[in-house]
């Protein structure tokens, strides 16, 4: 588990790099769009196991959630991002950027859970996929309790 802190850690340090190649007002733009596409997502799969079960559609949408949430967003909370730029509003707590060690293993959380709905969607089995989505919802909730102000 301390590896994977430590690799989480890393990642966003590594990740700060890239961003510098980024202007902070987009950073704030593509980080926005990455969470409201995975919250479309976890929407489209909440209605399937609420209701009728596709499992082609929810293994779409599973797919593109972990695919997002293993994309390297950390590269998008770079220097500068912690305030609003212009029309470009954030939602992130100055708390984010100031426990980055904490944001990273809720990060990680937050990859595994993802890439674990993603494998239960694959299966096909809609007991394993609510199971899964339960728990990649918790860890959205973790972050956003502590981090994202309302």
């Amino acid at each position: 588990m301390k590896k994977s802190i430590l690799f989480g850690v890393i990642a966003l340090s590594v990740a700060g790099t890239a961003s510098a190649q980024v202007k902070p007002e987009d950073q704030i733009k593509f980080r926005q769009a990455g969470y409201s596409f995975m919250s479309w997502n976890m929407g489209k799969i909440k209605a399937n196991v609420e209701g009728e079960f596709n499992a082609q559609q929810v293994q779409a949408a599973a797919n593109a959630i972990a695919a997002i949430a293993g994309s390297g967003m950390g590269a998008l909370y770079g220097p500068g991002t912690d305030k609003d730029i212009g029309d470009r509003k954030t939602r992130a707590k100055p708390e984010l950027f100031q426990n980055m060690e904490d944001v990273g293993k809720l990060a990680m959380d937050f990859n595994a859970a993802a890439a674990n709905l993603a494998q239960a969607a694959a299966s096909g089995d809609k007991a394993a996929v609510q199971k899964a989505f339960g728990e990649t919802g918790a860890t959205c909730k973790a972050c956003h309790d502590k981090y994202r102000a309302d």
